[in-house]
């Protein structure tokens, strides 16, 4: 069985998103709570809500126990970017991408031993 939570259009560029997630993945939960909650990047507020989230799925509609857990698997892909000009000199412009993310996180039980 497996708990999972998705983020989608985050407004997070997945190269940072990613930095974050590579921290967490195969760790326990409590252990990848402690790191998401002392991590100073922006992506560590958003992952960590969705680590609650799908701890949440996981204990309330799968009846898993927390003592069990781990970050099985977690990914970003890439979302729409939303594109944006700013005015440059002699009528010209200037592209802003600005990109969002899919994030995933899917919790497993380790088997007890």
């Amino acid at each position: 069985m497996e708990a999972k939570a998705k983020a989608r259009y985050a407004r997070i560029a997945p190269r940072k998103a990613r930095a974050v997630i590579d921290l967490i993945r195969n760790k326990h939960v409590n252990e990848a709570k402690a790191i998401l909650d002392y991590n100073p990047r922006r992506g560590a507020g958003i992952i960590n809500k969705l680590l609650n989230s799908a701890l949440a799925n996981a204990e309330n509609t799968l009846n898993m126990k927390t003592k069990n857990l781990y970050v099985a698997e977690a990914y970003v892909d890439e979302g729409p970017t939303m594109k944006r000009i700013q005015p440059r000199a002699r009528g010209r412009r200037n592209l802003i991408r600005k990109r969002l993310s899919h994030i995933t996180l899917i919790l497993k039980e380790r088997k007890e031993e």
